[in-house]
């Protein structure tokens, strides 16, 4: 434990949460923010088991000397996942934005793999706020397309830690930081000549073509093995007869 001051001693278990491997996307959140119960309304509905526990946790307030291990273990569990929360409504506040705004131009959540991006840095978003449901996605600015993080560590990350507002409210918040879009294509080419559009046009059409041929075969399939109905099958007898 530290011996410094008030403010160093609760910082510590957060320093150490952002110390972990695999935690590299989070920000720290001010511990201002924290102690203010108003920002934490409705959390406890979340992390049931242990909450109080888990924020004494987070703040250097639980004596853990007094606990075994299993109860330990169980309320860093809770610690954790109260972060996230936490961390899901500070990012979007004006201090939070600033945070991850700075980890954005450092690149510190990696770089979009798609070449014609140009090494764009990439900004952590959720596809849902709603926690244990989606993992973490890395959003691309200039081409507004998400991608799966390369770390395994990253990628088992709850995604509602993060939210689904954070990268656009940043940009909208901060403008200057919005890369312009960025509309070049690849462009297929045989030999240096580009694959003409009527080539795949004709490529489209031959597929329909096959797919509704193999959908009339399977509709006479399925005429040929349904029964008949007996009181059809001797009209259509009596007709042949009335022709003959």
């Amino acid at each position: 434990m530290s011996s410094g001051s008030d403010s160093d001693y609760a910082k510590y278990w957060i320093d150490w949460f952002l110390g972990t491997k695999g935690n590299e996307y989070f920000c720290e959140v001010d511990e201002e923010y924290i102690l203010d119960r108003f920002n934490l309304t409705g959390l406890n509905m979340e992390v049931q088991n242990y909450y109080l526990e888990a924020l004494d946790m987070i703040t250097d307030n639980l004596d853990e000397e007094s606990l075994n291990e299993k109860v330990r273990e169980q309320i860093e569990k809770a610690a954790r996942h109260l972060y996230g929360l936490i961390h899901a409504r500070f990012v979007i506040t004006t201090r939070g934005l600033v945070k991850m705004l700075d980890k954005y131009k450092k690149a510190e959540f990696g770089r979009c793999p798609r070449v014609l991006c140009n090494l764009q840095p990439l900004l952590p978003v959720g596809l849902s706020d709603v926690p244990m449901t989606k993992t973490v996605k890395l959003y691309c600015p200039r081409c507004e397309d998400i991608y799966n993080p390369k770390s395994s560590r990253h990628a088992s990350i709850d995604g509602a830690y993060f939210g689904t507002s954070m990268p656009h409210m940043l940009f909208q918040v901060h403008p200057s930081y919005l890369p312009t879009k960025n509309y070049e294509r690849y462009v297929p080419r045989i030999f240096g000549f580009k694959v003409h559009d009527v080539a795949e046009q004709h490529r489209w059409q031959d597929q329909a073509r096959q797919r509704f041929e193999e959908k009339q075969r399977e509709e006479a399939q399925q005429r040929e093995m349904r029964p008949v109905d007996p009181f059809v099958a001797a009209k259509l007898a009596l007709e042949a007869g009335i022709r003959e």
